[in-house]
């Protein structure tokens, strides 16, 4: 395991911890409040209370506001689409930018660890010629 992994043993919560990664953009998110809106209405449009809550209003709007062919109705639709389809865009920016920082992450702890295992390796390689070399100079020539 290298030395940036996370264990998998559940917290005192009961919740797996996150990685440091996952950690550090979760806090780079926090700091700024347009990307706290922003998660706030993606987490919000992506849920079934926000269907739940546009077919009772479409209903509504198509019942006792507005009569054939809902002309507002159109309009409106097609603004929170346009609103809409914007957060689906930023939320798919905010999940590249996070995959590119696990993933600077990930290399920048691999090549540690490559440096490691090769120093490791090389320190072997030492003791092992020096092991043979004093087994050699003390063994009972035939």
């Amino acid at each position: 395991m290298s030395s940036g992994a996370v264990s998998n043993q559940p917290t005192e919560a009961g919740q797996r911890p996150h990685h440091p990664v996952v950690l550090a953009h979760q806090a780079q998110r926090a700091a700024h409040v347009q990307l706290r809106i922003a998660d706030a209405i993606t987490a919000y449009a992506g849920s079934m209370p926000f269907v739940y809550v546009h077919i009772v209003l479409f209903a509504v709007w198509m019942i006792f506001i507005e009569r054939d062919p809902w002309p507002m109705l159109t309009l409106v639709v097609s603004l929170e689409a346009i609103f809409l389809s914007t957060f689906v865009m930023i939320g798919q920016n905010r999940q590249a930018a996070f995959q590119q920082a696990k993933a600077d992450h990930d290399f920048t702890e691999q090549e540690l660890e490559l440096k490691t295992n090769t120093q490791l390796t090389r320190e072997i390689h030492t003791l092992t010629t020096e092991l043979h070399r004093r087994v050699m100079r003390d063994a009972p020539t035939p």
